[in-house]
C-alpha cells in the first residue's frame, strides 16, 4: 500500500514538475502530487478496501 502512495505521487508530482517547468510556473507541481495521491488512495480501494 505504501508503495501505492509513493509511485502515484512521484509519478504525478514529476509530470507536474515537467509541466511547470515547460510552461515557467510553478502551480502543477503541488497540484501533480495531490491528483497523484488521490488516484493512488482510490487504487488501494479498489484492490484492498472492497
Amino acid at each position: 500500500m505504501p508503495s501505492y502512495l509513493l509511485s502515484g505521487m512521484a509519478v504525478y508530482g514529476g509530470l507536474g514538475w515537467l509541466l511547470d517547468r515547460w510552461l515557467g510556473l510553478s502551480v502543477f507541481f503541488p497540484i501533480g502530487i495531490l491528483v497523484g495521491l488521490g488516484l493512488a488512495i482510490y487504487l488501494v480501494y479498489l484492490r484492498i478496501g472492497r
